[in-house]
């Protein structure tokens, strides 16, 4: 079992599924919610997924043009997960807010193309300018 949860404590999350991949995103989006450097998001199945607590979404839409719902708690305001409406049946969940975030290790960079001049980009990691092909 693979669990995490927020910094407050209220929101909780566990899997029974081991993880499809992970990522570093160099996006936007991901930028601010990892206050300037890439996310580190992590793939589940997303009927693997037992999540308690209420948390708060917000919805938009990427760059990759997908419609996002990203979640996050509303008491410390953690990010949690990030889900596509095109790829319901998938969930990316934070890293850091695993448990034991050393359970995973990124098998891909991507959106480099956004990323700032002093990125440091592991060269040993396949990257990708933009959105990489769907995770199966």
């Amino acid at each position: 079992m693979i669990s995490g949860g927020c910094l407050c404590g209220k929101v909780r999350y566990q899997s029974d599924a081991e993880p499809i991949t992970a990522r570093l995103c160099w996006c936007r989006f991901c930028q601010y919610i990892a206050a300037g450097n890439a996310a580190v998001s992590v793939c589940f199945p997303a009927y693997s997924m037992t999540i308690t607590g209420d948390m708060r979404d917000y919805e938009s839409v990427a760059e990759s043009g997908h419609r996002m719902h990203r979640r996050f708690c509303p008491n410390c305001g953690v990010h949690l997960f990030s889900e596509a409406e095109s790829r319901r049946h998938l969930i990316f969940v934070r890293a850091g807010t695993l448990v034991d975030p050393g359970i995973v290790r990124p098998a891909a960079t991507i959106w480099t193309a956004k990323a700032p001049a002093w990125a440091c980009i592991d060269a040993s990691l396949p990257s990708f300018e933009r959105q990489p092909p769907p995770v199966a």
